[in-house]
């Protein structure tokens, strides 16, 4: 982390870059060729007058990846429109972002400084500009906080949760044009991982664009006429379709990632042209990105496969798993394709989510009982499932975190997973439910059957064999499994509604965490966790929905991540992780089985700066993101 000092030097040496400093000639070769005749036209400036005066340099000189050339259209297939969502995630442009090593740096910031965790000053880059050549300065950050987050009718609930400590809002404080400051009584440690993670927070916007759908800066004639236009109600919902970002469909809207999107749906063709004020220069001081456009062509989800296997993707990450792998391996010997496996990053590449907040007071009764989730567990056979639907490839383990984290621990892998049907009978008999003999079914307390509806997207198509398995594993201690398929947002909504009594899905995101990272994946922390979606939304709430944990280890879990935020850095962090990982794979809130597995990842034969071996996931890595896509190049012609 950049200290004080550090940061103050740099700042002081906001120059012209020295790798800018050329000649007239010399700066006109280093321009992106696709935007020359626009330049030598005079509409647009010349590339040192485009980039910041203290631009990022990019190092690229080590065994995974080279300096490159300008050029070419990359090709990507789609499973839909709303599938456009992938490129702001991949691109990850962010005010700061991790490295490989998942270490925080700079990366919209020229730097930044924290003090105790409490207090965060940040340092744009001097002569910064949005896609559309306006200023990006500290006033883009005042409109977000004053003008989106305290406006109520943007913003209901006013400033998001993420950015409340002890329930109270930062101090946010506009120093000059390029130095702001967001501080708060405790520490806030969860606030840089938040501003890196796949989706971020957003502190700024292009307030220059936006103000014109703003009714503080716009009449109410003209707002009712623009939304007229737009086809909303009113301006709330004018602004934010405008300024939707996280799915960019307004080709308006100026950004700062490297490719700004050009195509408004509907369409079954997104096309994303080079930012020409992108803020990244390559060690040769050459603005990136190096590729030209990115193409997203909308397919049936179904097709993608055979259509990356016949060289109509360039680089291919969705819609594709390791089923697909032999195919697309052997589609090499005839197309000008690569395929390479990359790790996943989740703690449990498919696991069994019980929900601990379904409605049925008995079952609920039933999962609550750590005898009952630990025997559920053990009577699973983890390696039959490895060999006959991962090829042998997986590791069978407990949701945990990976050997790639300094956080690994072989206790949290095994913990509950040896395959042991006898001792989970045991457990269950303890438990209280009773069998019809040593081979008949189980019953609850009421004396129904053991029917155990589990519920599932069958997204991934592996899903069905695991539960096929899964089906004869547990008929054996006398439960039996009926599945039940629904499309994702009625899935979900199930769930919430406390509907669904077992459901599959992955484990943890992000699977390969450091100390400083922020651990709330395993308490109750968010309404999107499928094994305790209420008491999560009761946190997210601050208390104002949902339910507070019932079960005192839940109850232990938040008050140990309260405990992480409030500790200092290293140690103390280190042992409170660990102090959670032993009791969430010990209490088995989630029934992990495989991790470790692997995921295709294809790419133009020619297409260069991939990692051959990387960590395929959403946290931390950003799917493709902290590879840094704008630093991809074909080699040959184009």
């Amino acid at each position: 982390m950049i200290t004080r000092r550090q940061s103050l030097a740099l700042l002081g040496a906001a120059a012209l870059h020295p790798k800018l400093a050329l000649s007239a000639p010399e700066t006109a070769l280093r321009e992106p060729e696709i935007l020359r005749d626009a330049v030598a036209a005079g509409k647009l400036p010349p590339m040192t007058e485009r980039l910041p005066r203290l631009p990022r340099v990019v190092t690229l000189s080590d065994p995974d990846r080279q300096p490159g050339k300008y050029g070419g259209t990359l090709r990507r297939l789609i499973g839909g429109p709303r599938d456009i969502r992938y490129m702001p995630i991949d691109s990850y442009c962010r005010l700061v972002g991790y490295d490989r090593q998942f270490r925080f740096v700079p990366d919209i910031l020229a730097a930044f400084e924290v003090e105790e965790e409490r207090v965060f000053t940040f340092h744009l880059r001097p002569g910064h500009r949005w896609s559309d050549g306006s200023p990006f300065t500290t006033e883009d950050f005042r409109y977000v906080w004053e003008d989106m987050f305290h406006e109520k009718k943007l913003h209901k609930g006013g400033t998001p949760t993420v950015l409340k400590v002890r329930d109270k809002e930062p101090r946010f404080e506009l120093i000059d044009d390029v130095t702001l400051r967001y501080s708060w009584d405790d520490p806030n440690p969860d606030f840089l991982a938040e501003l890196a993670s796949p989706v971020a927070t957003r502190l700024m916007m292009p307030s220059a664009y936006l103000k014109q759908f703003h009714r503080k800066y716009q009449s109410k004639e003209k707002l009712e006429e623009l939304a007229l236009a737009n086809g909303v109600e009113d301006w709330v919902a004018l602004h934010q379709k405008m300024s939707r970002a996280v799915r960019p469909e307004n080709p308006d809207l100026p950004t700062l990632d490297p490719w700004m999107p050009r195509t408004a749906p509907p369409a079954q063709q997104f096309v994303f042209d080079r930012n020409p004020y992108f803020h990244r220069i390559d060690e040769n001081g050459l603005q990136l990105p190096y590729l030209d456009r990115v193409v997203m062509n909308v397919g049936s989800g179904d097709l993608v496969s055979a259509k990356t296997g016949t060289g109509e993707s360039d680089l291919q990450i969705t819609n594709i798993d390791f089923g697909d792998y032999t195919f697309l391996k052997s589609a090499e010997k005839r197309y000008p394709i690569k395929v390479e496996l990359w790790k996943r990053t989740q703690g449990s590449r498919v696991a069994l989510i019980p929900n601990l907040n379904c409605k049925d007071l008995i079952w609920r009764q039933v999962l609550w009982d750590a005898r009952v989730r630990r025997a559920l567990s053990i009577a699973v056979n983890r390696d039959e499932i490895n060999k006959a639907v991962f090829f042998g490839l997986g590791q069978p383990s407990a949701n945990t975190v990976l050997p790639e984290s300094p956080l690994f621990r072989e206790e949290y892998r095994k913990a509950w997973t040896n395959f042991d049907p006898d001792e989970a009978n045991r457990l269950l008999d303890e438990a209280g439910l009773t069998r019809d003999g040593r081979h008949g079914l189980r019953y609850l307390s009421d004396g129904r059957p053991c029917h155990l509806i589990i519920e599932t997207t069958s997204e991934a198509g592996f899903e069905a064999d695991v539960l096929e398995l899964i089906t004869d594993h547990w008929r054996r201690i006398g439960f039996r499994v009926f599945v039940h398929v629904s499309h994702r947002e009625l899935f979900r909504r199930r769930i919430v509604n406390g509907e669904t009594v077992m459901a599959v899905w992955w484990g943890l995101d992000n699977g390969v965490p450091t100390a400083d990272m922020s651990p709330r994946e395993l308490a109750p922390t968010a309404d999107d966790q499928l094994h305790w979606p209420l008491w999560g939304l009761h946190f997210l709430s601050g208390g104002g929905d949902g339910r507070p944990p019932e079960l005192p280890e839940a109850q232990k879990l938040l008050e140990l991540y309260h405990g992480w935020r409030r500790a200092a850095a290293g140690q103390e962090r280190e042992a409170i992780w660990h102090e959670m990982l032993a009791l969430f794979t010990d209490q088995v809130f989630t029934i992990g089985l495989i991790n470790g597995t692997v995921q295709p990842v294809v790419r133009a034969s020619r297409l260069r700066n991939l990692p051959q071996h990387g960590l395929f996931g959403f946290d931390p890595t950003s799917y493709l993101g902290v590879y840094m896509p704008d630093t991809f190049w074909y080699e040959g012609d184009a």
